[in-house]
């Protein structure tokens, strides 16, 4: 069965599930990435990775992200939320971080999760399609837009990855 015809279009509501640790509400989210053919590139002039709007108006754009819950694995909510919220569906890769960080609506705190994921399929149709755009872009470019600094460490951090992994490739050749 292919995976278009396995998406649920109607994105998980309320919080009934939600997880949380010492107060804090526990937050999963992904980079979206791709790696255009980078014949003779460096990987910034090959790498873009997918932003989405904020579903406030004025709230800019950030990654995939949302509530993780009790009935999930972290890795699973991970990409549940990159189906939900972006329309991508892909390979979540190992974790880049954690970080602790202050709504920017209330004065609640949140615990972040963020992964990689490399997307192998771009969906046409997903459950917040109607309310959220979506859009590749290149690192600078996403630095630009993204409008949390915690997620911004995370791209920083899954740029340095991708760099040291294609070292290691280019030295063992």
């Amino acid at each position: 069965m292919e995976l278009k015809n396995m998406v649920a279009m109607v994105a998980r509501t309320g919080r009934q599930l939600q997880r949380y640790d010492k107060g804090h509400r526990q937050i999963v989210g992904c980079i979206p990435y791709r790696i255009k053919s980078n014949k003779g590139k460096n990987l910034e002039d090959s790498l873009e990775v997918l932003v989405i709007s904020a579903q406030r108006k004025g709230k800019g754009m950030l990654f995939p992200k949302g509530g993780w819950e009790s009935d999930e694995s972290i890795k699973e909510a991970a990409l549940r939320e990159s189906i939900e919220e972006a329309g991508v569906f892909g390979t979540v890769e190992r974790i880049l971080g954690k970080w602790l960080f202050k709504s920017k609506s209330n004065e609640n705190y949140y615990e972040g999760f963020m992964f990689p994921l490399l997307v192998k399929e771009q969906l046409d149709f997903w459950p917040e399609k109607d309310i959220r755009q979506r859009i590749w872009v290149s690192v600078p470019k996403a630095k630009e837009v993204c409008q949390q600094p915690w997620m911004k460490e995370a791209l920083d951090l899954l740029v340095n990855r991708l760099e040291s992994s294609q070292t290691i490739e280019e030295e063992s050749v």
